[in-house]
């Protein structure tokens, strides 16, 4: 609660955040509308083309990452829009998530928040929860860290996880 890393992190990628019946299915879990389907390179690559994006499919999905990334880096409106509308779910997502958790502080960590993204993420996720929800607004503190430790975002998430013993 009062913002250290403890030796545990409470990580919500299979945590619901789309309600419609019609909502992505994660391919691990096999649940409709998870996190990781909203906040992932998964999600880049599903909106890409809606907003007129042709990402190579011949390559791995971090160049095709980083495709879109350098599109963003670039100026690209569509690009910016990916990124926004990622925001928008987080703000919702967050409030959503404090209907569970007491929430003061969120660390936003993976390779879809560097350059550009995060930044762009973050902001849109701030004025939703300003404009919907203003007593979280002011409660809750979201984190981006360093660029470096935020591309590493899913091994922070890993080393925080119990030792089970065989």
């Amino acid at each position: 609660m009062d913002g250290n890393i403890t030796d545990w992190l409470n990580e919500l990628a299979f945590s619901p955040v789309d309600f419609n019946p019609n909502a992505p299915v994660d391919k691990w879990s096999g649940d409709k509308g998870v996190g990781g389907s909203y906040f992932s390179q998964r999600y880049i690559f599903r909106l890409a083309h809606k907003v007129g994006i042709q990402v190579p499919q011949d390559v791995s999905d971090a160049k095709k990452l980083k495709y879109v990334q350098h599109k963003l880096e670039n100026g690209c409106e569509g690009a910016e829009k990916i990124w926004q509308s990622m925001g928008v779910y987080l703000g919702y997502a967050i409030a959503h998530y404090a209907d569970f958790y007491d929430i003061k502080h969120i660390l936003i960590l993976g390779r879809c928040t560097s350059g550009k993204g995060g930044p762009l993420m973050i902001d849109r996720a701030k004025e939703v929860l300003a404009g919907e929800f203003p007593e979280l607004a002011e409660k809750i503190n979201i984190q981006l860290p360093d660029e470096k430790s935020r591309r590493v975002g899913q091994s922070i998430a890993a080393a925080s996880l119990p030792a089970i013993g065989g």
